[in-house]
């Protein structure tokens, strides 16, 4: 009887030992699953990551203006400024950029003298008078414009003002020397901000 009760308490102590071990061995594999789950979701996460910066990149404002042909001289007087980076990065700005063609109705001289490396900060001034923080597509221009009786001012990233008017259903930009530009073509969407085609180069007083 005393064997048997021996016999008997091995086998549930084997038992209880074996149930033990079986259930390490799950916790351990939940374990191993769960961790494995948390690396997938992380890459995942990671990858996301990684595509949305690629997409943003591809279409900031300097991208954009990279793209587009009529936009060529502005993208040479970026860099040349030092300001092709600042338009890659975050942030929400609504240049109005002018055409090849504006340009190039700026007297040769001005241009060659603007783009030399002694006058990068006359540049500079000229580029970001062109420039305004935030987002404002064309109808927000052209409800900002009706709002304050067709005479709609701005300050401009440069510090100078410009003023905003609608003519024959175009919106229109007077720069501090009186001269009138016309958007030609509005609303380029861009990861960080909206581009409007200008057909003069805005030139501030400074």
């Amino acid at each position: 009887m005393k064997f048997k009760s021996i016999i008997m308490s091995l086998a549930v102590a084997t038992m209880l030992f074996t149930a033990c071990n079986d259930g390490k061995k799950k916790e351990a594999e939940a374990k191993a699953e769960a961790e494995k789950m948390e690396m997938e979701a992380q890459k995942k996460a990671e990858e996301e990551a990684m595509m949305a910066k690629k997409e943003f990149e591809q279409n900031t404002i300097a991208s954009k203006a990279m793209n587009n042909q009529s936009m060529s001289t502005l993208v040479s007087a970026l860099k040349q400024a030092g300001l092709a980076q600042t338009f890659m990065e975050e942030g929400e700005y609504t240049v109005f950029a002018p055409t090849n063609e504006a340009f190039e109705a700026v007297p040769k001289k001005n241009m060659d003298n603007l783009m030399m490396d002694e006058n990068k900060t006359q540049l500079q001034g000229v580029l970001k008078y062109h420039v305004v923080s935030g987002e404002w597509t064309g109808d927000a221009l052209m409800k900002a414009i009706k709002d304050n009786d067709n005479k709609y001012r701005v300050t401009t990233l440069q510090g100078e003002n410009i003023i905003l008017s609608m003519k024959d259903d175009k919106i229109m930009i007077k720069d501090a020397k009186g001269n009138t530009a016309t958007v030609v073509d509005a609303n380029m969407d861009a990861s960080n901000g909206v581009v409007h085609s200008i057909d003069k180069v805005l030139m501030p007083k400074a």
